[in-house]
């Protein structure tokens, strides 16, 4: 079994903003593979269905981005899952908008959920990092991540979180290297 779990704000204000991604991700998932209703569970809303033969449980923590990883760590401990078994999809400023990349483990570079997430389930969990571009300034990055992206960079959000829905496969078991290759050579 594995847990994916994307990263982003509950409510209305915050659906199209670039800080939620990760939710747009599993959503994609959820959307594209015949996965249940979402309903609430472990402080957050959980879908479940598979992925091939592996059973793959989705969830979107409900707690706000800093917090997330409470809803992530009930989840995991109730399923009995180490964390190499959690992929955590979220939002990347270091990356152009477009850009993904998969690695296990690594630091969090100032990212509150990812915080969140070590806090609660240890280092050692998948990321895929969905670019978002960074606005240029640290000042700034707050406001620019609660803010919907222009269409133009959307619509290469949106083709980068389809790419990785098509390597989905790939990530459930293990294969980064695959994945990583394939997303390198990819143009969105």
């Amino acid at each position: 079994m594995k847990l994916f779990i994307g990263l982003g704000n509950p409510g209305q204000d915050y659906v199209f903003n670039r800080h939620n991604v990760g939710f747009m991700a599993v959503d994609a998932i959820a959307a594209n593979h015949g996965f249940s209703d979402w309903r609430k569970r472990f402080n957050g809303l959980l879908s479940e269905g598979k992925l091939g033969t592996e059973r793959v449980m989705l969830l979107k923590p409900q707690t706000f981005m800093n917090a997330s990883g409470q809803s992530a760590g009930e989840a995991m401990r109730f399923y009995k899952l180490d964390p190499g078994d959690v992929v955590v999809f979220h939002d990347e400023l270091d990356l152009a908008p477009g850009k993904i990349r998969v690695k296990t483990g690594g630091g969090v570079a100032g990212h509150n959920g990812l915080r969140s997430m070590s806090a609660h389930l240890g280092n050692e969990y998948v990321r895929v990092r969905i670019g978002i571009g960074h606005p240029g300034s640290t000042a700034q990055v707050v406001s620019y991540v609660l803010k919907k992206a222009p269409a133009a960079e959307q619509m290469l959000i949106d083709a980068a979180i389809l790419n990785a829905r098509t390597h989905i496969a790939d990530i459930v078991h293990g294969q980064f290297q695959k994945v990583m290759n394939s997303l390198h050579t990819h143009k969105a």
